[in-house]
């Protein structure tokens, strides 16, 4: 009796032991998203939810580019750490990730306030209403495709022009992929549009690990058609 209750107790530790660890890593992850997205939050709360400042939105989640990046960088990360080190590894993965994030993610947000601005402003401009549904269409291919683009910068050392080829490619080889990116950005307008954008930034990491769960499939076929099998 005494080696099968030691065995539980062990088996009980061990459970409860992963389950902490898992909340704790999360809740750190989720902590520092915050922080390093914290400037574009702000932004926004700051504007009037008016039609005038529609396209100033993109421009606000600049910033949280290389935050959501670290926060899927560390998210991985959490299956190969050896120590309960989940700021160490949103650190590292902010600071080998911003640069190259940028560079896709800064023109996809630069070019979705041009198209919202021409959709707020299609009466002045005097073009038929038909269009805003072809211009949303064009919105949310960018924006697909940004969320893509930022998924392979965080994870792979390719070339600007090379992850925004992959991007453009998975939105299409990868349809599953592609549809649960599509539910993930619905939940989250949906978040921000019934709610605030406060609520969708202080639970931002469980969206995200989400989205690494349904980049998965994505991730690994980048793995192992684009990358040199490791010996």
């Amino acid at each position: 009796m005494g080696d099968v209750g030691t065995i539980r107790r062990e088996l009980g530790e061990g459970v409860l032991g992963r389950a902490t660890a898992y909340v704790y890593w999360h809740l750190v992850v989720g902590v520092l998203l915050c922080a390093a997205s914290l400037p574009g939050v702000v932004l926004l709360l700051l504007l009037e939810r008016s039609a005038g400042n529609a396209a100033l939105a993109p421009l606000c989640l600049v910033p949280y580019g290389p935050a959501l990046s670290a926060a899927l960088y560390a998210l991985r990360d959490r299956t190969r750490a050896d120590a309960l080190t989940p700021a160490r590894a949103y650190l590292r993965g902010y600071g080998l990730n911003a640069g190259d994030v940028l560079r896709t993610w800064a023109p996809a947000m630069l070019a979705l306030a041009v198209i919202v601005a021409g959709l707020v402003n299609l009466d002045a401009a005097g073009v038929p209403a038909g269009y805003a549904g072809a211009l949303l269409v064009v919105a949310a291919l960018v924006l697909l495709w940004a969320v893509e683009a930022l998924t392979i910068a965080s994870f792979f050392s390719f070339r600007t022009r090379d992850v925004a080829r992959l991007a453009a490619h998975y939105l299409l080889r990868t349809p599953r992929v592609t549809l649960g990116l599509v539910a993930l950005v619905i939940v989250a307008v949906g978040v921000v549009w019934w709610t605030t954008e406060a609520v969708l930034w202080l639970f931002a990491v469980v969206w995200v690990a989400f989205w690494y769960t349904t980049a998965r499939p994505m991730l690994d076929d980048v793995t192992a058609r684009f990358t040199a099998p490791t010996v």
